[in-house]
């Protein structure tokens, strides 16, 4: 049996994590260690085309070349049956375990399982997800030899533990148009950046603010600077926001979910979000600005895939609706959205009119222009 990861262990390995978000060439680094703290044979980080059954991203420790050659024969197979148990799926902070999510008879007549599990000795399956829409899913998985048995409690809890991290380093990463920061340039770097930073210490005080962040500072933004202090102009977010600061000032373990993704403006207005990254661990975070515990990443750019999910964290939308707009943002009618979530045309418009009802508006045109408003030109800063 693994031993349990004392505090110090597992706050080490979420600063891996976080390093990732500005330099996505440590992945692999990241992953090796979240396979040995989980016991498992393999790792992976993964982005999904699922229209198309690509591969967008892969990354991956513990699978020879050969393997992962023969994988990609599989992937339409390991598509449909996520796909399939995603369409009922409760909640996306739930891990998908083939021990206990697949019937023994559907392993038995797995090409995927007989033909690429089997032969490498794995036999279980954990995967965790970051995105999941109509055309993309995106996640990370372990995988266990049978030597090393099913998947236990322990390493549910402990992917539970590790899911908020991967999801706000993913998301940090992909509001990022650069691939990796330097840290003897930082100031440069920062200003490169499309999207608002603001580099914090733990009382919240502004130590640099990229141009896009003083242009929003500056215009009457969603957030201010009060005497040297970053601050939100909601009370409610201001506090979640510095709540954030001050965990992360601890270690990258505390701060869980609390600044993942801090709603910066009123309900009924365009959603603009806070996306908090510890800085004070890692050899690369903490190398950028040594007096730095927080970088705050603040109105992103999102393409159309994050577009659904911004919306649903601003006007409380469940996962089932989450998934038809996503489907009606990918350009889908609603007949086709039903098709490809499974579920019935009575449903889909179920749950067009709980959407359509939380977000105000009452026609797809109103919808899809409130979209516009939220997700503006690509490469554009939010004002």
């Amino acid at each position: 049996m693994a031993k349990a990861l004392s505090h110090h262990e597992l706050s080490k390995l979420i600063g891996s994590i976080y390093d990732c978000a500005l330099d996505p060439e440590r992945w692999e680094h990241a992953l090796a260690g979240i396979r040995d703290a989980l016991n498992a044979q393999t790792a992976v980080l993964h982005l999904d085309d699922l229209t198309n059954d690509r591969l967008l991203i892969h990354r991956t420790v513990g699978i020879e070349p050969y393997w992962l050659e023969q994988q990609a024969k599989h992937i339409p197979e390991i598509h449909a049956r996520l796909i399939e148990d995603l369409a009922t799926w409760p909640s996306l902070e739930m891990p998908h375990v083939v021990s206990r999510h697949i019937p023994q008879t559907a392993v038995e007549t797995s090409r995927y399982f007989q033909e690429w599990l089997k032969p490498q000795g794995l036999v279980d399956i954990m995967s965790f997800f970051l995105i999941h829409t109509p055309t993309r899913l995106a996640g990370f998985a372990v995988a266990r030899h049978k030597r090393q048995g099913l998947i236990t409690e322990r390493e549910i809890k402990l992917g539970g533990l590790l899911l908020p991290h991967m999801r706000r380093s993913v998301m940090i990463s992909n509001m990022l148009d650069m691939g990796t920061i330097e840290r003897a340039r930082v100031a440069e770097a920062l200003d490169a950046l499309t999207c608002a930073v603001v580099l914090t210490n733990e009382r919240g005080a502004i130590l640099h603010a990229n141009h896009a962040a003083k242009h929003m500072l500056r215009s009457g933004g969603p957030v201010q600077d009060v005497h040297g202090i970053l601050q939100a102009k909601i009370p409610s977010a201001s506090r979640e926001l510095h709540s954030a600061i001050m965990l992360a000032a601890q270690d990258d373990a505390s701060i869980g979910k609390t600044g993942l993704a801090v709603l910066l403006t009123e309900p009924g207005l365009p959603p603009v979000f806070a996306r908090v990254l510890p800085m004070a661990g890692g050899d690369l975070r903490a190398g950028m600005d040594p007096a730095a515990v927080a970088a705050v990443f603040i109105g992103n750019a999102p393409d159309e895939h994050d577009a659904a999910d911004m919306l649903a964290r601003a006007f409380g939308l469940t996962l089932a609706e989450t998934r038809v707009l996503a489907s009606l943002l990918a350009g889908h009618t609603l007949a086709e959205t039903g098709a490809s979530l499974h579920i019935a045309s009575t449903t889909t418009k179920t749950h067009l009119d709980n959407i359509f009802q939380k977000t105000g508006v009452s026609r797809q045109a109103d919808l899809m222009r409130l979209v516009m408003q939220i997700v503006p030109p690509a490469g554009q800063p939010v004002p």
